[in-house]
């Protein structure tokens, strides 16, 4: 039970930051252009307004996605209760690189819609 607990918390350790940090840059994105904290590509560094949008894009998605990914991580959990900690260590392990994948894929829909909404210099497209 309490190797359960652990890999529960730890399947439900991504989509909480993912929904922290969605939340965060809604509402509060750094408001400086940084190397340090926040999402931080070339195409979304260009300028203050690149910067204030990527961090509004991904905060939108990251919280979309936060929540798909806490509810998948709570079924699966509730799926695997009291099956055995070879079970559970396998089905976390699989649930955090799913998670994962998710993260590094948010990155995708943020640049397309970076790259939609503004040219290569930064410029808001008409």
């Amino acid at each position: 039970m309490g190797f359960w607990l652990f890999v529960t918390a730890m399947d439900l350790l991504i989509p909480a930051i993912m929904l922290y940090f969605g939340r965060r840059f809604q509402k509060k994105p750094p408001e400086k252009i940084n190397h340090i904290y926040g999402y931080r590509t070339s195409r979304s560094m260009k300028n203050q307004e690149t910067w204030r949008f990527a961090h509004e894009t991904c905060g939108r998605l990251w919280v979309r996605l936060g929540t798909i990914l806490l509810l998948l991580s709570l079924a699966a959990a509730a799926m695997i209760f009291r099956r055995g900690d070879e079970t559970a260590g396998i089905v976390c392990f699989v649930v955090v690189m799913l998670q994962v994948v998710v993260v590094i894929g948010s990155i995708v829909p943020v640049e397309r819609a970076l790259k939609r909404n503004f040219d290569d210099q930064g410029r808001k497209r008409n």
